[in-house]
């Protein structure tokens, strides 16, 4: 499949490395960055370019992969090169009604992967327009996001803005998590290296306990609490400090701010 991206940030990256990993892909990246081409086709032997090309063709698959800011002028300059090619944007907020608009074509999907897609960990989950067909998923959108991990087909468009706040921006949620916990090591005397290895073993554990338990995550750390002892101490603070809430709320910032910039930069 010949699968052209429209920039190479860390979104297109990671999901170019599941492709590659699928195998069977040409694969083509248009960035301003020659740093970045460079480094793309080192890796993953993605051909890049400075430029649009003049045309594509019905069974080509573009994917958007621009700043939000900045789509609308990609899109206004792909629409009379498209030639019916497949189009995929993983734009955050930009609506499928802007894109049809301003592309001059309904075969559109839209979709919210997450950068863990490099490593086959990621999820997303995919809205397709009307004309694409809603009872079997468009082969070119099903195989990029097979590529960036676990995928759901969404019947409305609004769910991408909920995915947001969890999948697409929850990584940063969990290294911000880590991050704290390595520096709390250091400050209690680990080097640097071993309260990184320290704490990403310990998520590591945690997480596949998680995984594999059919018990609720709260359960899960109730057993690790014992009465009067240093766990509890410790999520005691947690919950004096407000941090559960903290990250509920921040989760529905993004979620709200995602709703924003689909308002505001899906305007003509």
């Amino acid at each position: 499949m010949q699968i052209t991206f429209i920039g190479g940030g860390n979104m297109a990256t990671a999901i170019i490395g599941g492709l590659v990993k699928q195998g069977g892909h040409s694969l083509h990246v248009v960035d301003p960055n020659a740093d970045k081409l460079t480094y793309l086709y080192r890796e993953f032997g993605a051909v890049g370019s400075h430029d649009l090309p003049d045309s594509f063709t019905a069974s080509d698959v573009v994917v958007l992969a621009v700043k939000p800011q900045q789509l609308k002028e990609i899109c206004l300059q792909l629409a009379s090169r498209l030639n019916g090619a497949q189009v995929v944007s993983i734009a955050a907020g930009i609506r499928i009604e802007a894109l049809a608009h301003w592309l001059q074509t309904e075969r559109i999907v839209r979709v919210m992967p997450n950068t863990l897609s490099h490593g086959g960990q990621g999820c997303g989950r995919a809205v397709r327009s009307g004309r694409v067909g809603r009872k079997r998923p468009p082969g070119a959108a099903e195989t990029i996001m097979q590529a960036a991990g676990i995928t759901v087909w969404l019947p409305e468009e609004s769910g991408i803005d909920d995915i947001t706040s969890v999948s697409g921006s929850g990584p940063a949620y969990v290294f911000y998590f880590i991050e704290s916990m390595i520096e709390g090591a250091q400050q209690v005397g680990f080097s640097a290296d071993e309260a990184r290895r320290l704490v990403l073993a310990t998520f590591d554990g945690a997480l596949e306990l998680a995984r594999q338990s059919p018990l609720p995550v709260a359960t899960l750390r109730q057993n690790v609490m014992s009465k009067g002892g240093t766990t509890e101490r410790a999520i005691q603070r947690f919950e004096a400090e407000g941090v559960k809430a903290a990250i509920v709320a921040g989760a529905l910032d993004c979620r709200d701010r995602s709703i924003e910039l689909g308002q505001q930069l899906s305007r003509d």
